[in-house]
């Protein structure tokens, strides 16, 4: 089972949109996929059609997260008509209070949830716009991130801030996580100086450590999550299904 993380502190990058097509891209292209929404907004979730999930009463995602070894994953997925979901819940963003009183260690949580799934190829984890517990736990358990990013000067210290995290991570943990790929989404042509600087930047900076994937702004992607779904399975035609297929080789490659 191999795990990623979709991860930028920073709002607004289309982390969710992201996150949903590239697991759309994996099950098009023949694979079990889960996608986990660890965002106590619970954007994915609501997007996608699953509203009584992410408002449902105990046993929930958090109250998994709260006590992982008493809780089966697998009994709170739910299928999609394109991959299966493990919903987020309301009861989230009380359990972000709860993980930062208890300090460093129950940043594992999800590593031991994920530890008790079994039967998919790929699972996708969309995480939090912050650099609190939760991201953290997204950190420790998939060890593989993609992070969306937008071709402005702001999301360069944003980039910096995460990437400082997972240093810190890293050493606290003793784990390696790799970037598998930076998504530069919503980009619009003809490009101003700003997004031509920033497109090099993002290149020369993971040049030799990972692909910069450049995703288009196209109404196919926005009116397709509007609908609950992605473009894969939109009748509409969109040019940015081969970027998307182009990020789940990339992922493919790390998992053969």
């Amino acid at each position: 089972m191999y795990t990623i993380g979709v991860t930028n502190q920073k709002g607004g990058v289309a982390k969710t949109t992201d996150t949903i097509h590239v697991a759309a891209a994996l099950a098009d292209r023949g694979h079990d996929v889960l996608a986990v929404d660890a965002d106590p907004q619970g954007y994915l979730t609501n997007r996608l059609g699953f509203e009584a999930a992410y408002r449902a009463d105990e046993p929930n995602f958090a109250t998994a997260m709260n006590e992982p070894t008493e809780h089966d994953p697998r009994k709170l997925i739910v299928m999609g008509s394109e991959f299966d979901v493990l919903p987020s819940n309301v009861d989230m963003f009380r359990l972000v209070q709860d993980l930062i009183a208890s300090g460093w260690r129950p940043r594992e949580r999800l590593q031991m949830l994920f530890n008790r799934l079994d039967g998919y190829d790929y699972v996708l984890v969309d995480a939090p716009p912050s650099l609190g517990p939760i991201n953290d736990n997204v950190l420790i358990a998939t060890e593989n991130i993609l992070v969306p990013v937008e071709a402005e000067e702001t999301s360069k210290l944003a980039l910096e801030h995460l990437l400082n995290q997972v240093e810190t991570i890293e050493r606290r943990y003793e784990t390696r996580i790799q970037e598998r790929g930076i998504l530069v989404s919503n980009v619009d042509y003809p490009l101003d100086n700003e997004q031509k600087a920033m497109l090099e930047w993002y290149r020369d900076t993971f040049d030799g450590r990972c692909p910069t994937f450049v995703i288009r702004s196209r109404t196919a992607i926005k009116r397709a999550m509007r609908q609950g779904h992605s473009v894969f399975e939109s009748e509409e035609p969109c040019d940015q299904i081969e970027t998307f297929d182009a990020i789940a080789k990339e992922l493919e490659q790390h998992n053969e």
